[in-house]
């Protein structure tokens, strides 16, 4: 054998061993197929399951270290945003499950990046308007549901909150259920008691609504969305205007929660927002709670849920009763405010008509939050 050859034989054998040594993966031992996971510093247990038929199984996290516990061994990695990170999991000694950790940015990184609103944006937009409590309709309902005795004869932050807490727990939540065909306060109630069930955010939102208006509290409900416009979960809370105050203020009927700053000042939603974009403090009041059931704290409900939920931003034109109970000839107007870097920036305006109900909804979109938080007069 030349040397020439000799020397290239000896390289390719280099080669190849560095190859293999490269693609050999970090091994981890398991009996059993449940995992937990540590991100960061917070342990979920239960959180993956070892699937060996999968030809790759991806963790997304955006933790900067994450660590996978079996029921014998563990592995962890300090996560680099630009890198994966792939190790085989070998499950009862033969069968051997790749896996792969993948950083993606949190719902709260993302919401960090829209933080930007244009407040020089004066495209058209109609005046928001606020059905008068001298409507039959909502006499009828401040009437047959006794509200001046459930809103109590306090200040008119009391009877916000007497409100906020008597809806949460009158009505339980179900996100899965589909929308009665009557869409107000009475009948909402009414179908939920007589069927015994529970009706989504919406129509949580819609009811204390219209129990706002019809004591004379001006207030909106507010359709939260993420940053796709294709999505399965989004969330609607109510906005409500403190006089007392002379602002806007965060009301959830669904988790019979409000927000406030480090100093117990009550917030409005573009006060959280705006703090969850710089990282300020934020406090959940104590009993926020899900069906009574399960107490949220601020780091899932605020960080975590709320993060992917206020991205964009969506309210009726009209707050007034009855607003999604679909009749033939009816006509619907939303507002929607999303950040600059927002995906569907036009038409600004767009209507169209629902085949199905023959009811006609307008749509505007604005960059201004100044226009979508204008204060009732």
């Amino acid at each position: 054998m030349k040397q020439t050859t000799y020397f290239t034989f000896l390289l390719l054998i280099f080669i190849g061993q560095t190859t293999f040594a490269q693609k050999k993966l970090p091994i981890i031992k398991a009996n059993s197929t449940s995992v937990d996971i540590k991100d960061n510093n917070q342990l979920r247990k239960n959180a993956w399951r070892i699937v060996p038929e999968e030809k790759l199984d991806v963790y997304t996290t955006s933790a900067k270290k994450v660590t996978f516990y079996t029921d014998i061994d563990s592995i962890s990695f300090k996560i680099d945003p630009k890198k994966n990170y792939d190790f085989i999991i070998l499950l009862n000694g033969k069968d051997s499950a790749r896996t792969q950790i993948k950083y993606k940015p949190s719902r709260l990184d993302i919401l960090k990046g829209a933080g930007k609103y244009n407040y020089t944006d004066n495209r058209f937009i109609p005046k928001f308007e606020y059905q008068s409590a001298g409507n039959p309709n909502l006499q009828k309902i401040r009437q047959d549901l006794k509200l001046d005795s459930i809103a109590g004869k306090g200040s008119e932050l009391s009877q916000i909150f007497n409100l906020l807490h008597w809806v949460h727990n009158l009505v339980r939540h179900d996100g899965s259920s589909d929308n009665p065909t009557l869409k107000n306060a009475i009948d909402l109630i009414k179908v939920c008691k007589v069927e015994n069930r529970g009706v989504n955010c919406r129509m949580l939102a819609t009811i204390l609504n219209e129990c706002y208006l019809s004591i004379g509290i001006k207030s909106r409900y507010i359709t939260c969305m993420p940053k796709e416009t294709e999505f399965d979960d989004c969330h609607v809370i109510n906005m409500v205007y403190s006089k007392e105050l002379e602002k806007w203020i965060w009301i959830d009927p669904t988790f019979d929660s409000y927000v406030m700053d480090e100093k117990g000042n009550l917030l409005g939603i573009q006060e959280v927002r705006e703090r969850l974009v710089k990282g300020l403090p934020l406090v959940l009041n104590a009993d926020a709670n899900w069906n009574r059931e399960n107490l949220q704290t601020k780091e899932d409900y605020l960080d975590n849920y709320m993060a992917k939920n206020l991205y964009r931003l969506q309210t009726p034109l009209n707050s007034e009763y009855d607003t999604e109970t679909w009749k033939s000839g009816k006509e619907v107007t939303y507002i929607e405010l999303l950040p600059i870097d927002g995906i569907e920036q036009t038409p600004q305006k767009k209507e169209q008509i629902n085949n199905s109900t023959g009811v006609k909804f307008i749509y505007y979109k604005t960059n201004n939050p100044n226009l979508f938080w204008t204060k009732p007069e």
